[in-house]
This record gives C-alpha cells, structure tokens and sequence, in this order.
C-alpha cells in the first residue's frame, strides 16, 4: 500500500526574497513538488518570484494553481477541486508537496482552505503548515511603527463597506491594520475623519517588495485608485 506524499503551507514572506525562514528554504529545495499561486492573464506571482531565486524549477515539479475570485458557489466548488486533485495527483505518487503562498499560511491564506479540503477529500494526507512573516509584521517594519506595546490591543480587519463594522473596530483596538484596503479607502478615511483620527493613518502597497510604495499620511491618497495588495495602518 503506497504512503501519500505531505502537503506543506510554506509562508515565504510578505515581498522581500530574504524574509523567508531557513526550513522554508530547506522544504522547497527537497519536496519533489512545489505549487505556487498562477496569475490568470500571465506574470509571476510574488511567490513566484521569490521560490525562483531559491530552486532551479528544471529541477523540480513546479504545479501552478489558479485560485477563482468569485462568489458563485458552484464556479468556486468546481475550481477548488480541481485544485485539490491537481495536487493529489503528486501527493497519491508518494511525492511531498511545497505549496508556497506570500505572508503565512494561515492568516488569510489560500492555504487555508486548500488544506480544509484536502482534509475532506483526501484524509490520508499528512499537511503541515510552515509559519512566515505576514504582510502585517512588514508593514510595521517598514513605518517603523510598533503594532502593540503592555496591554495595547492590536486588530487586524478586512476592510468593507461596512461602515459601522468598520467604526467599532477602530474604536475596540488601540492599533488596527485594514487588509485589502484599496476599494474602501475612501469610506475607511471618512470613518477616520469623523473620529478625528485622519493624520493618524497610513496605507502601504506591497509591502518589503522592490515595488513597495508607503504613504504616512493616508489623506493624500483620496479619490486615487490602489493596488490590491494594500494595507492601512491606523495608530491611536
């Protein structure tokens, strides 16, 4: 009877090739596989990039997997199996699988739910996820901003349209770092406004990578469109 190969979640960091962790490096140069989030119109992905500087991809399987950004139930469940036996295929063979994803595997990850369904689908399936520095911690880095100090209370939200939602968790936690911020921005600084915190917010855009662009003061960025990798720190 053949033994499934191990699924790894390996956090390979936010952006910058040398945020990543020394057993990270050591799994994707020995999993025979390694799967990596696959843009739909082309171009790498930044864990892509970052996995390339590291292996040799002649060498290895490299398994692109293209992840559906819809909400219809039926396209996502269609999808997402086929993502899974993607990666059964390798893993039924005895093959250990590096599923690489940006940040850390769970914090809003789409290892997450990867490994949820692996679990369902496929329980033989050893899955071992491997911490790395999410895009928060690098955020904070970067504004050379602490997220919480003594009995500081630290939130990070998704941002929405929500406006209450978003209020109460403003009000609730003296740090609050909103994640995919780019198509509420305006609303998100309203609410600041309002609570007369508009100079205490700051918003950077892919953060650690040689792409990152940081703006202290959030205000500036009124009416302007931002990249999907986006975040807002506030600080009270």
């Amino acid at each position: 009877m053949s033994t499934a190969g191990t699924l790894y979640g390996v956090g390979i960091g936010p952006g910058d090739p040398e945020l990543i962790t020394v057993k990270a490096y050591r799994l994707i140069r020995e999993c025979a596989v390694v799967a990596y989030p696959k843009k739909r119109m082309g171009g790498k992905s930044y864990a892509h990039e970052i996995v390339e500087l590291y292996i040799d991809p002649a060498e290895k399987e490299m398994l692109g997997l293209v992840f559906p950004m819809t909400k219809d139930p039926a396209v996502l469940e269609r999808e997402w199996n086929k993502t899974v036996a993607a990666c059964w295929e390798a893993l039924s063979q005895g093959k250990d699988v590096a599923f690489v994803t940006e940040g850390d595997p769970n914090l809003y990850s789409t290892f997450i739910h990867l490994a949820r369904l692996m679990r369902e689908l496929h329980p033989e399936v050893p899955i071992v996820s491997v911490p790395g520095i999410s895009s928060v911690l690098g955020a904070a880095a970067a504004l050379e901003l602490p997220l919480a100090d003594g009995d500081q209370q630290v939130g990070i939200i998704p941002a929405t349209d929500d406006r209450e939602a978003m209020r109460r968790a403003i009000e609730n936690h003296d740090t609050i770092v909103f994640i995919k911020v780019a198509k509420v921005l305006d609303l998100i600084l309203d609410v600041l406004d309002e609570m007369e915190l508009g100079g205490r917010a700051s918003v950077i855009t892919k953060v650690t990578s040689p792409y990152e662009m940081v703006w202290q003061d959030a205000r500036t960025l009124r009416g302007q469109e931002l990249e999907y990798l986006s975040l807002m720190v506030v600080s009270k």
